[in-house]
């Protein structure tokens, strides 16, 4: 049984408050439970609180050693607030009987771990969720995450990872929602309604965790942990909204960031975690920082030890130190010499203990760790539909020349090429939880299974992209100089009426700790492509990546191109559906794809500059020499198997914003959907303002040859920006409105508001 100290002291708090007559009682809420908690707690069991260490499964083994008896003892101790990196229904129960069945005060455990796109069933990386423009798609991967991940014993997710990220080096960008704070936003707001549901103490919910707070995406160089230098307008404007968002939609936690911002570590700053996170947006969750965080100030050289790091970082608001080891050794020091308050950790305590009791995890400890239910939850057939539903979505048809695409089912032969179309590991992706290795569906046995019984299906690797070992702590080697497996790539190619061909990354390539300088495809990929374009007219070339990559070979020599990041467990399902005319391509770029990496960082949203033309006819302009300024595929791009045509762009003044209207019409020979497009430009303003900015977006379904008149509002807010002191300013003035099939392709008017 749990202790009861806790119940005992909400009683004596309610009796002391409450009158003689009983039916005028108030209602015991959750901030009464966390005070009377509160009330009974010493500074050492306060401290404990604020302290996130890693367990493992020898903790919960028969006999554990080292380390794992030490941290056992914490824990029964009450020095322990959380654990993260402990799965499963049963390892979970055992940690939380030994803090609720030993630690004075029976304070539960919350569980914490990385589950960005699936537990164990794996959906598209959060960059490909990003992709399909689709809320409703957002939100459902992380419920199908949230129902696996509490079945196996987890309260809390450190998801969605919501940093704007404008850089394809930086290895993290396939956690993005990619280069647009708009778009962040709206997935920030989708993937927390999905893990945290409308009950934290549901059984089928996480806690979520909005991160890095704050523009870790914006790393210098897109390097990894690298420092990151914004202005406060470009920050507010840039990095924040999805993050406000966050907020807006109740989410249980921000984790802060490795970089420093402006030379203060995120940690350390007051600005981001305490005067606007907790004060401006009234921010009621707890902050918790990430990987020993806190002890990297000091390597930064922000704190001169371990000691001043704890008081600095606390004092700045971090309220949870995960694998620093700083609170616990000298918070109780620093608030007896008085440079940390003792209120100043109540109020962090105060935060955990909230989201605690808004988890039900007081009312019933081990209501998560459910042997029976985990069983029967993960990787189920329905979760792998929906993983599958979400893939298709995500996909985006870049380019197809003489409608290629879709492929009749019934072609004679096909040539697939590339060893990424043989693997079912790439697909599960970086950050991948628990999905168990080489479970995904295979792009070569996702073609075979569509395809008619009488179609040939011939295989060649081609190329090696990688060796070594995979592993999430590991580094692959880049294979480039192996050209054995062309020419029977070209043989196959000659037999085969079709050649689809797969180029990309190993996932091992992108995520936490993967920065590259060389985003360029390797292993010999574009000298293979060319070569099999001697050979044959008909190749499609589809790539599977975690980030933008330079695809003008590829282009060059294919007649379509398909982008399909890393789309999880069932990736080759959804591919193939796609190529084959079962789904129709409805994915939109979430990230700029550049002609060479050298563009980057690269977005749409730039500013105009003094030069932004050669009007003069000569070498003076913001250019480079040897590549265009543009994306080759801009963001907000997409294709599909029928073709929209805008027009009859109206505008209004309103009181409250521009009321805007315009015809959308399928002119092509199919059915399908179209994200069409809302971008505005501040024209002239106080501060200089980008040449676009997308303010809305809505999914239209139009069957062939049908035509629809598509509303929009855009309010006074949507017209405003962030000021150099981080207010929300509108100046009235003239508005370009564009709308369109992407940042590239719009029909525009101008309004003066």
């Amino acid at each position: 049984m749990p202790k009861l100290y806790p119940l005992l002291a909400y009683s004596i708090i309610i009796f002391m408050s409450v009158s003689c007559d009983f039916s005028k009682s108030p209602a015991v809420t959750i901030e009464d439970k966390v005070d009377s908690l509160l009330f009974l707690m010493t500074i050492e069991e306060k401290i404990g609180q604020t302290n996130l260490l890693s367990g493992n499964s020898e903790m919960t083994g028969p006999s554990p050693t080292g380390n794992s008896k030490q941290l056992i003892e914490k824990i029964k101790k009450g020095k322990v607030g959380g654990l993260l990196n402990l799965v499963g229904a049963t390892a979970t129960r055992k940690a939380q009987e030994m803090a609720v069945e030993n630690s004075r005060l029976g304070i539960p455990l919350i569980f914490g771990y990385d589950i960005l796109h699936g537990y164990q069933t794996m959906f598209p990386i959060p960059l490909a969720q990003a992709a399909t423009w689709d809320a409703d798609a957002a939100k459902l991967s992380s419920q199908v995450a949230a129902t696996e991940a509490a079945a196996a014993g987890l309260h809390w997710t450190f998801a969605p990872m919501v940093d704007v990220s404008r850089d394809a080096r930086w290895g993290r960008i396939m956690e993005s929602p990619g280069e647009d704070p708009y778009l962040g936003a709206v997935m920030a707001k989708a993937w927390i309604n999905g893990f945290q549901g409308e009950d934290l103490a549901a059984k089928n919910t996480l806690a979520a965790t909005a991160k890095h707070f704050a523009a870790y995406g914006l790393a210098e160089a897109g390097r990894e942990y690298n420092t990151v230098d914004i202005s406060m307008q470009a920050l507010h404007n840039n990095v924040l909204p999805p993050f406000k968002a966050a907020n807006d939609a109740g989410v249980a936690s921000f984790m802060n960031a490795f970089n420093e911002i402006n030379g203060i570590p995120s940690t350390g700053n007051t600005y981001l975690q305490r005067e606007l996170l907790k004060g401006t947006w009234n921010f009621q969750g707890f902050v918790v920082s990430d990987w020993a965080s806190v002890a990297e100030m000091v390597t930064h050289g922000y704190a001169e030890d371990l000691s001043q790091a704890a008081e600095q970082a606390i004092n700045a608001g971090s309220d949870m130190d995960m694998m620093g080891f700083a609170y616990n050794r000298f918070l109780r020091e620093k608030i007896a010499s008085g440079e940390v308050q003792e209120a100043t950790l109540d109020d962090a305590v105060r935060r955990i203990l909230r989201i605690k009791f808004m988890l039900g995890l007081f009312e019933d400890p081990y209501g998560y760790s459910n042997v029976e239910r985990e069983k029967r939850t993960l990787m189920t057939a329905e979760n792998l539909q929906k993983s599958r539903e979400v893939a298709q979505k995500s996909i985006v048809l870049l380019k197809n020349e003489e409608n290629l695409l879709p492929l009749s089912k019934g072609v004679q032969s096909v040539a697939v090429i590339g060893s990424l179309a043989n693997s079912k590991d790439v697909p599960l992706g970086s950050w991948r939880a628990q999905a168990i290795s080489n479970s995904a569906v295979s792009i070569l046995e996702g073609i075979k299974s569509t395809v008619s019984a009488e179609t040939t299906v011939r295989y060649a690797p081609g190329y090696r992209l990688t060796e070594g070992e995979r592993s999430f702590v590991k580094e692959l080697s880049i294979v480039e100089d192996d050209r054995s497996g062309f020419s029977e790539a070209l043989a196959i190619a000659k037999q085969s009426e079709l050649v689809i061909m797969v180029v990309g990354e190993d996932c091992w390539q992108t995520g936490e700790g993967r920065s590259q300088a060389n985003i360029s495809l390797h292993g010999h990929q574009n000298a293979l492509i060319e070569s099999l374009s001697e050979v044959h007219e008909n190749i499609v070339a589809i790539s599977m990546t975690g980030r933008p990559v330079p695809l003008l070979t590829v282009s060059d020599h294919s007649k379509a191109l398909v982008q399909v990041w890393f789309g999880g467990s069932t990736a080759g399902l959804a591919i193939a559906d796609v190529l084959f005319g079962d789904a129709s391509p409805t994915g939109k770029l979430p990230v700029s794809f550049p002609y060479h990496g050298g563009q980057e960082p690269l977005y749409y949203s730039r500013k105009n500059t003094g030069r932004p033309s050669n009007n003069a006819k000569n070498v003076f302009w913001s250019h480079y020499t040897d590549v265009p300024n543009e994306a080759m595929f801009p963001f907000g791009h997409g294709l599909t198997y029928t073709r929209f045509i805008y027009s009859d762009l109206q505008l209004d003044v309103t009181s409250e914003g521009i009321q805007l209207s315009f015809q959308l019409s399928n002119v092509g020979q199919a059915d399908g959907i179209e994200t069409a497009q809302i971008y505005i430009r501040d024209v002239t303003a106080s501060i200089t303002r980008p040449i676009l900015e997308l303010k809305g977006f809505k999914r239209v379904s139009l069957k062939q040859g049908e035509s629809q008149e598509v509303t929009y509002h855009l309010s006074k807010s949507d017209l405003s920006f962030y000021n150099e002191l981080g207010q929300l300013t509108f100046e009235p003035g003239v508005f370009e409105v564009l709308v369109g099939t992407s940042s590239a392709e719009t029909i525009s008017d101008r309004i003066t508001f």
